[in-house]
């Protein structure tokens, strides 16, 4: 009996011992498979990482070996014509003879400044004239002044800028005084001859309750004396952090047009002993293009807060194409035709930094971008014909010419269509 219970116990502790190295062998199979799970589990999410990686690293490569800017600008537009379908960009074209050009005679028209009249000023070649502006996918609507003028009744149109926005306004007036019977009916309203340096024009078109002003701000932030203590080469300075005191004068308006560029330029401004200023800080480590960028942060945020969106649409044209040549390009030389090519005008670092902030805004703002257009028109700028033909003028536009090519494309896209009561879109 007792014999047959320490055989049972015997049998028993063997079983017991059986079952634990079953279990330690079984133990030891999962933990195995479980590392070895794991181990897989991580070199698969090594993998993917670095796949995702690589297509991170190839998207980011695209966008930087391709331009990151295409001609289409936001808030842009839409042109159509019964021949085009869908969208179309205005500003992807070429120049086409036209012999309905020009639009008027600038020697006809008082508001026409005599240093842009190159006809009127020796220039005998005019073909410089017969050329239109063809968008590639449309049309740009046909010049009728009379229509246009109707639904300008009661409006008011500020340019504000440099002498290339006062370029803009002339050709504007120029333009819609074709329409108007009585040209005494169109006179500027303080009796102010137009000249350089005034800060201030503004023309009545007292028939059709219509005034187009222009309001020179060439950096559109103020300018002013150099602070106190400041390093003897500073004798002024832009400040990039405050717009121009007499913005308070474009608000009440309905179409706000600006342009600003041809004054950041060192010619301008270092070398003119004008420097950056911050609040009290001179900035005397800013770059002009870093500068300019702060500067129009200052105009946009002026804009989003200042600006009544549901009366005034705002546009800025960028940085109109010049044609000096030579090394120091100080070398003026005008040609008979437009250029075939661009040969590089087409692009310009003000006009990107322009598209790159307004992209960035919550206010809509339409960018006239005519940089490319202009970069053809080598044969369309002042050159010797000009008030002053002792200083040849590579920057400037004759009159009539390419500025109004800007104003048919900006009056396309403020005037409604046919139907449409609002003047927005």
């Amino acid at each position: 009996m007792v014999g047959s219970f320490q055989f049972e116990l015997c049998s028993l502790s063997k079983l017991r011992q059986f079952h634990e190295r079953v279990l330690s062998f079984s133990d030891k199979i999962v933990k195995g498979y479980f590392k070895l799970w794991v181990s897989e589990s991580i070199s698969a999410l090594v993998l993917v990482g670095l796949f995702l990686s690589f297509l991170l690293a190839m998207v980011c490569t695209y966008f930087y070996v391709f331009p990151r800017y295409q001609p289409a600008i936001r808030s842009h537009r839409v042109h159509e014509s019964s021949d085009s379908i869908g969208k179309c960009n205005v500003f992807e074209g070429k120049w086409i003879p036209d012999e309905s050009y020009p639009l008027y005679n600038a020697s006809q028209c008082p508001f026409a400044e005599r240093g842009f009249d190159c006809v009127t000023n020796g220039r005998r070649d005019k073909g410089y004239q017969k050329w239109r502006w063809k968008p590639k996918n449309c049309e740009i609507p046909r010049f009728d002044v009379q229509q246009i003028l109707g639904k300008l009744r009661g409006k008011r149109i500020v340019f504000v800028g440099d002498s290339l926005s006062r370029t803009q306004w002339e050709s504007m007036i120029c333009l819609l005084m074709k329409g108007v019977e009585d040209k005494r009916d169109v006179y500027e309203i303080n009796g102010n001859k137009i000249t350089k340096r005034i800060r201030f024009l503004g023309v009545w078109f007292s028939s059709f309750n219509l005034r187009v002003d222009f309001y020179r701000s060439v950096f559109l932030v103020q300018s002013g004396p150099a602070p106190r203590r400041a390093p003897k080469r500073v004798k002024s300075t832009v400040r990039l952090d405050k717009l121009d005191d007499i913005s308070k004068e474009w608000i009440d308006s309905d179409f706000l047009i600006f342009n600003s560029g041809h004054w950041w330029t060192p010619t301008k401004l270092f070398e003119m002993g004008c420097y950056f200023q911050a609040g009290r800080s001179l900035k005397l480590g800013i770059g002009i293009t870093s500068g300019f960028r702060t500067a129009l942060k200052t105009w946009a945020s002026w804009v989003e807060s200042s600006v009544n969106t549901n009366r005034t649409r705002v546009f800025f044209r960028t940085f109109e194409s010049s044609h000096w040549i030579g090394r120091n390009h100080n070398s003026c030389k005008v040609t008979r035709r437009p250029w075939l090519k661009t040969k590089g005008r087409d692009h310009s670092r003000i006009s990107d930094i322009l598209i790159d902030v307004v992209k960035k805004m919550t206010t809509p703002v339409t960018v006239l971008h005519v940089t490319p257009m202009g970069a053809f028109r080598s044969d369309a700028h002042v050159g010797t014909w000009s008030d002053n033909p002792s200083v040849p003028d590579c920057s400037h536009w004759c009159l009539p010419g390419v500025p109004d090519t800007w104003n048919e494309i900006l009056l396309s896209m403020m005037l409604p269509k046919d139907g449409d009561e609002s003047f927005h879109e």
